[in-house]
């Protein structure tokens, strides 16, 4: 399904400006998610920096938008209707992509009441790999999905799911540790957001590897077959 979408993205089709704006969306959450981190762990700590995180949120809300419409204007010209399975993967894509930067804006707002440094443990340096390995396979997203490797797609889903399961352990340290309200409050929802962010990653590497009805799902059996 995903190779056949890159051709019509990359023929000259009508659907190949949809491609440009999907492509921009994933790098402004690329970039949203590096700088979100930034702030939340404290190395950014200006109101400019906030700031430039919310602005690019609307930027991605802005292109979901456009390209809903542009789908929703393809799918309605006579002799679009072969292109529909391809609108709907496209359609659920950048949703994943728009909710990446949702949580990207979340780290981002989190230092609005917090804005002491987090503990030096093994909890938040747990946290902080988790998020270099989260920023490590959202940047690699955009040329995975380019080139359709199976592979490294395969590969992004795994550490994915690695990282949520992760996250959710970090999140039971959390609750048995010394940790005021508010310091575990603030490092819990930074691991909550990272586990969304690897979530969506992994849906949209999933269409790499996945049948249109199997999206967001990673079923190695029906991998066997393909």
């Amino acid at each position: 399904m995903l190779k056949e979408l890159i051709s019509i993205f990359s023929a000259g089709d009508p659907l190949e400006d949809m491609a440009k704006r999907f492509s921009e969306m994933l790098t402004l959450a690329n970039e949203m998610t590096l700088a979100g981190g930034e702030i939340f762990f404290g190395s950014e700590t200006s109101p400019e920096a906030r700031t430039a995180v919310f602005k690019k949120d609307i930027s991605v809300n802005k292109l979901e938008r456009k390209i809903r419409k542009r789908v929703v204007a393809h799918l309605s010209l006579q002799g679009r209707t072969g292109d529909l399975p391809y609108c709907l993967l496209l359609m659920s894509l950048v949703k994943d992509v728009e909710r990446i930067g949702d949580h990207a804006t979340n780290l981002a707002e989190i230092s609005e009441f917090h804005s002491d440094p987090l503990p030096e443990d093994k909890i938040t340096k747990e946290l902080k790999e988790i998020r270099k390995e989260v920023e490590t396979i959202l940047a690699a997203t955009a040329d995975v999905f380019k080139t359709s490797d199976r592979e490294r797609a395969i590969d992004a889903i795994s550490d994915a799911k690695n990282i949520q399961k992760r996250c959710d352990t970090l999140i039971v340290s959390i609750a048995q540790s010394a940790y005021t309200a508010r310091e575990a409050t603030v490092i819990a929802l930074g691991a909550r957001f990272y586990k969304r962010i690897s979530g969506h990653v992994h849906n949209i590497m999933s269409a790499v590897v996945m049948p249109l009805h199997k999206l967001d799902y990673y079923d190695e059996k029906e991998l066997d077959r393909h």
